[in-house]
């Protein structure tokens, strides 16, 4: 009796948790979107809005892992409810890093606002955030559902976005090259692009935490990382 009494707690405590993680992973989707949109309507407002927004993801992180460490801590959880525990961490660590590349995008806009347009820049980077925004969002669902099969289709998606990302790279160093007036602007443009292939690195590590739930291990490597540009680093 005292074993299920303790089950069924820690059952009510991980619901609320994953709660959490789901409000915070819409709070991260409108971020991505309205980031997007700021940069495409040139809406300092909307851009503004997401900066300040991160604070509220930050927070939510916070929330998460305290409540994470007080279910370790009451109920010492094993096997596979500790691999769900420790993964609601790795998994709220990533919408936050997720959420801080949706404020440096928004930051970058107002200063691209006072630039000259580079063509076709936006058009190429909002079907950039709507790939990553739609696997964001399969990678929650995968993780809430526990489907192995969705979160490995998440994965291999990401090759998309390296693809697309490397396009973008050699469109900006073409324009470069063509006209230095454009040298400043797509530098940004480039800053941008790359940390929507970061979020979608980071997309991934959401999806994979739903084969390590299911089998104790990480996936192995499926594909290589197809970013031939100049080795620039996001912490």
């Amino acid at each position: 009796m005292e074993d299920r009494h303790i089950s069924s707690l820690f059952d009510n405590d991980l619901e609320k948790i994953q709660a959490h993680i789901m409000k915070m992973g819409g709070m991260v989707e409108l971020a991505i979107s309205n980031a997007t949109k700021s940069f495409v309507s040139k809406d300092i407002e909307l851009a503004e809005e997401v900066r300040k927004g991160d604070v509220a993801i930050d927070e939510m992180e916070t929330l998460i892992n305290e409540e994470a460490a007080r279910v370790i801590a009451l109920r010492a959880p094993t096997a596979i409810d500790l691999r769900i525990i420790l993964s609601v961490i790795r998994v709220s660590g990533n919408l936050e890093r997720i959420g801080d590349y949706a404020k440096n995008m928004a930051e970058r806009t107002g200063i691209l606002i006072q630039m000259h347009d580079i063509e076709n820049a936006a058009k190429s980077l909002r079907r950039l955030t709507r790939e990553v925004g739609l696997m964001l969002k399969d990678a929650l669902d995968a993780y809430v559902r526990r489907e192995v099969t969705l979160a490995y289709e998440v994965i291999s998606r990401d090759n998309e976005v390296d693809q697309m990302y490397n396009g973008l790279f050699r469109e900006f160093v073409t324009f470069m090259m063509e006209d230095p007036r454009n040298i400043t602007g797509c530098m940004h443009l480039h800053f941008m692009a790359k940390n929507i292939e970061r979020m979608g690195d980071h997309v991934t590590a959401i999806a994979e935490q739903v084969i390590y739930i299911a089998t104790g291990e990480l996936p192995k490597e499926l594909r290589a990382k197809a970013d031939y540009t100049s080795g620039y680093k996001e912490k």
